[in-house]
């Protein structure tokens, strides 16, 4: 069946979005604050996590703590080979589940020192929503996330589940020459449950329901929405292509040399899911892509933005 504007795509780490919406909105309501502790919250004393990692840290991702799959590892397809061997990923269904992979883990490095891209964090983010709402992730998600943005076609689905209208994702299988000779599904190699580092179904209009309902105010205070998507952390300091890149709560930030906002939103990478979610606050526009095979959205997203600067 031949994807249409309707069909429902994994959406990977762009949920990482809806987590720090949700976790802003339980700071709003006054159950948390950004400098709350994390590891007294969970009741996590005895792990390796930071004893002083707040939700300001997770959110940023600057906590310094080990991920549950280590994203710069310079042998990442290998690791990550040895990692699927050893832990069966249909087992992953919830936050809860990955805690014992990376609670005990040698942090990266000192609390605060940098951002480095982080799942884990997000995962405890997830968990502290539980915690104080006393809802499970995705119903809270659901009801104070999906539904006042007007997000209907959005759920949390299992890889396994068999739902219509959704995409199903592929992996290429290329030769030694990287010629693609085939394609494989995608069960064998993605964690089976989303997670609140990322993993909901969504569409092209229910992603940009979502834009436009946070840049509106309809989800968070206007104050919080410009700090999620205002430069808060150093991302990458190398200012490839002349750019600043920055990192907000859960937010990818691109500033121009001059520090004027290009672009603000996440990407969604997983194997046989690539996405993208970005708002071109000077343009005024939306640009959502949805893909259901490896690493194909990121091209897309260059050229579109070439188009988009000739506005």
């Amino acid at each position: 069946m031949k994807n249409t504007p309707e069909t429902r795509f994994r959406i990977a780490s762009v949920g990482k979005m809806f987590t720090a919406v949700a976790i802003l909105q339980l700071i709003e309501a006054g159950k948390l604050t950004l400098e709350s502790c994390v590891l007294e919250l969970l009741g996590l004393e005895g792990t390796k996590i930071h004893p002083g990692a707040t939700v300001y840290h997770l959110l940023t991702m600057t906590s310094g703590i080990a991920d549950w799959s280590n994203e710069e590892s310079e042998t990442f397809d290998a690791d990550w080979a040895q990692f699927c061997r050893e832990n069966p990923l249909y087992l992953f269904r919830r936050d809860a589940d990955y805690l014992p992979v990376f609670a005990h883990l040698e942090p990266y490095g000192p609390l605060g020192e940098k951002h480095r891209y982080n799942g884990a964090g997000f995962m405890l983010l997830g968990l502290l929503i539980e915690k104080i709402s006393g809802l499970s992730y995705f119903d809270y998600v659901v009801q104070h996330v999906f539904k006042p943005a007007g997000m209907n076609a959005t759920q949390f689905l299992d890889l396994d589940a068999v739902v219509p209208q959704v995409a199903e994702g592929y992996i290429p299988v290329e030769d030694e020459n990287e010629k693609v000779t085939g394609w494989l599904k995608n069960y064998y190699v993605t964690t089976a449950g989303p997670a609140a580092d990322g993993g909901a179904t969504s569409t092209l209009e229910d992603m940009a329901r979502f834009s436009e309902a946070l840049r509106r105010g309809k989800l968070i205070a206007p104050d919080l929405v410009r700090q999620m998507t205002g430069p808060l952390v150093v991302e990458n300091d190398d200012n490839a292509l002349g750019f600043l890149w920055r990192y907000g709560f859960g937010c990818f930030v691109l500033l121009s040399g001059a520090g004027e906002t290009i672009r603000w939103g996440h990407t969604g990478e997983e194997e046989g899911v690539s996405c993208r979610l970005w708002h071109y606050p000077p343009q005024g526009v939306d640009v959502v892509i949805l893909g259901n095979q490896s690493s194909c959205a990121g091209l897309i997203s260059r050229e579109i933005q070439q188009l988009i600067w000739q506005l």
